[in-house]
């Protein structure tokens, strides 16, 4: 028979499940179908044979596209969207493989994310035009704006991975524990925890980017996804940046929370994110670093009024 203590142990537990705020989200059937976007999303089928989802919002002439993070998606701009269209043309990809995005064995590799930028432009009409990338994005813009510099005219660059340096030992950690499995296997309280240390001060409005992530474990498509993050790692780790800086002539706008918590690497390099700002921006010949009050790693979402302001006048609009 069970004690008394561990009666009261089991209705303990069995109270929290009940007050989780995660305990009744839907399951989700399919990401492709049932994430829901502020935004009007479109399609288009590119020759590797990716369905990429897009948003297209506003107009002018200066066109921006947008580039998520790893594991993130097009909802992550919405802040910035939503003012940034008022005044220019601004597009927003889900990379293939990630939310409403087709599914599939992708490369995953930076040059593979940068062909998918190139040719959704090229579906588009778009000759040139700026390129903004937060996180993993950040490097896919860098390595954009170093194999087509003709088209990337300018960069905003808000928490870019690719700043830093890591030695080979490091580089065989991350090509290590980069697996599907790792994806799989995080639990709820994980993914909360894992989304909320991107922010200085979690803000409500971003309460949707854990509940998606909760919910998405259900999809059908959620193997796909667990895959992609695991190619994007380590795609990430075989295209290094850093000695290439030097070489991008073009404007390039850089925005970093001063309470990042993710950069620099928190398990492998540590250290102060201002001096892995001011590095790669020293590296930068033609760049402007702003270090964000009360911002972490998710700086264009946490301070948004900030980085539209800074974003528009970069772009002189």
């Amino acid at each position: 028979m069970y004690s008394m203590q561990k009666i009261l142990s089991i209705l303990s537990l069995a109270a929290l499940v009940a007050c989780s705020p995660y305990q009744n989200l839907a399951p989700m059937q399919s990401m492709q179908k049932d994430l829901q976007y502020p935004f009007e999303v479109q399609r288009q089928v590119l020759s590797s044979g990716a369905e990429v989802a897009y948003v297209d919002e506003g107009s002018g002439s200066q066109t921006l596209i947008l580039v998520h993070g790893l594991g993130s998606y097009i909802p992550a701009w919405k802040r910035n969207i939503v003012e940034l269209r008022k005044h220019m043309r601004v597009i927003a990809l889900d990379l293939p493989g990630y939310g409403k995005s087709s599914k599939g064995p992708w490369a995953g590799s930076m040059e593979f994310y940068v062909a998918t930028v190139m040719e959704l432009a090229d579906s588009l009409g778009l000759e040139q035009f700026a390129m903004g990338g937060h996180s993993m994005g950040g490097q896919i813009t860098l390595v954009a704006a170093l194999t087509h510099p003709k088209r990337v005219q300018k960069l905003v660059l808000a928490a870019p991975a690719g700043f830093e340096e890591f030695h080979d030992g490091e580089k065989a950690w991350f090509r290590d524990i980069a697996t599907p499995t790792l994806t799989l296997a995080v639990k709820p309280k994980q993914i909360q925890e894992n989304v909320e240390i991107n922010f200085y001060d979690f803000p409500e409005e971003a309460q949707f980017m854990i509940e998606d992530r909760i919910a998405m474990r259900s999809a059908e498509d959620f193997e796909g996804y667990a895959y992609i993050v695991a190619q994007s790692i380590k795609a990430m780790v075989d295209r290094p940046v850093y000695e290439y800086l030097p070489q991008i002539e073009q404007p390039v706008l850089i925005f970093f929370g001063e309470a990042d918590r993710l950069i620099p690497n928190r398990f492998l390099t540590k250290g102060r994110t201002e001096t892995i700002a001011k590095q790669g921006h020293e590296r930068l010949p033609n760049s402007t670093l702003h270090m964000v009050p009360e911002a972490g790693h998710f700086v264009q979402f946490e301070q948004p009024t900030f980085f539209n302001e800074k974003v528009k006048e970069f772009l002189k609009l």
